[in-house]
């Protein structure tokens, strides 16, 4: 009988295609590829090792950073929140990381420590978005002073980050843009702005290194599309099994709450998932799955560890393979369907989902 148990296949070929995509759309700039929470789910240290042609690897954390360091990984990393007390600073010249400076604190803590090496810096400005970034009367002062300092490895890298590179209809993004150019003119050093969106988008903005996150996993940043109409295929297909297969009479209240009522004679099929494995609970009476190539849909609430699925009068047995999400049933539909993201779907994936690895390069 096979494994009862979720299962997350993350497919090399697919990741090294994404990647490939991104250096066919931004073929004059580097390729900083970014792996923060697990590889939006897909696991650091494999998606680390199977992007061997990227330029950069990009983390939000110290602890995720020397946990590729520890996996054996030596190519350029990037904290890109940089560092949170200054006596991380050791540990990050220990590890030969860089490090973005978003914030004067930062910056001054920087400048003031005593290092035994200088470190690669990228200084990121706010040009619109308002999360993190120094802000644009301080470009100049900060600019000249780590550039100077002997903490830095210079020249800087200067980069920003687009807020809505996803919208096509609204200005926010080209006026990022300008703003960026205009506090950067004249500054030596490389440029960063494209994210995702950007990448697929916005062209004019690639400069030197591009910032890739969701695009290499196969998901579109858009929200109306899916990663297919862009070339790019799924990394994950999250998958589990039908434990049971039970009939339902007209009238009868299935799952916690009562809150679907077989409105004729069907069948269910139990299937091993459940928002104890990162499923979203708010798919129940609003998603399907794909069984035997067909989709059904998902009725009554997703319980920790179970969803219910109306099979009527298909052909589904006990070990039959069910799809959450994958090629053929993209994770932004599912998305769409429960109100959120794809980000957020891939990122809630637990402990609990066996993860397995196919096709890497040799």
């Amino acid at each position: 009988m096979p494994s009862r148990r979720p299962h997350a296949t993350i497919d090399l070929a697919a990741l090294e295609h994404n990647f490939t995509r991104v250096k066919q759309l931004a073929p004059n700039s580097k390729i900083l590829a970014v792996l923060k929470a697990n590889a939006y789910g897909h696991g650091m240290l494999p998606v680390a090792q199977a992007l061997k042609q990227a330029d950069a690897l990009g983390v939000a954390r110290l602890d995720e950073a020397l946990a590729l360091r520890a996996g054996g990984i030596a190519r350029p990393i990037v904290l890109l929140e940089g560092f949170f007390h200054q006596d991380e600073l050791a540990q990050v010249v220990a590890s030969n990381l860089q490090l973005v400076i978003h914030h004067r604190e930062q910056a001054e803590a920087l400048l003031a420590a005593q290092l035994d090496a200088p470190v690669r810096v990228w200084l990121k400005v706010d040009s619109g978005m308002h999360r993190l970034g120094i802000y644009p009367h301080e470009f100049n002062e900060l600019y000249q002073r780590l550039s100077q300092s002997r903490n830095v490895q210079g020249p800087l890298r200067l980069m920003s980050h687009f807020a809505s590179s996803d919208e096509l209809d609204k200005p926010a993004t080209a006026n990022q843009l300008a703003l960026f150019q205009q506090i950067t003119q004249g500054s030596a050093g490389e440029l960063s702005l494209a994210n995702s969106g950007a990448v697929l988008n916005w062209p004019q903005s690639h400069g030197d290194w591009v910032r890739p996150g969701l695009m290499l996993y196969g998901v579109s940043p858009m929200a109306d599309a899916v990663g297919s109409a862009h070339d790019l295929k799924p990394v994950m297909t999250l998958s589990s099994s039908v434990i049971a297969v039970r009939e339902v009479n007209a009238g009868d209240a299935v799952g916690y709450g009562g809150s679907w009522i077989a409105a004729h004679d069907s069948r269910l099929a139990v299937v091993a998932m459940g928002y104890g494995d990162g499923y979203p609970r708010a798919a129940g009476n609003n998603a399907a799955v794909l069984i035997n190539g067909k989709r059904l849909p998902i009725v009554g609430r997703v319980s920790m560890d179970m969803i219910t699925v109306d099979i009527g009068n298909e052909a589904v047995a006990v070990g039959d393979n069910v799809i959450l999400w994958g090629s053929d049933l993209p994770v932004e539909q599912l998305a769409r369907c429960v109100d959120t993201i794809a980000y957020e779907l891939l990122c809630n994936i637990t402990s609990r989902v066996q993860f397995s690895y196919i096709n890497p390069s040799h």
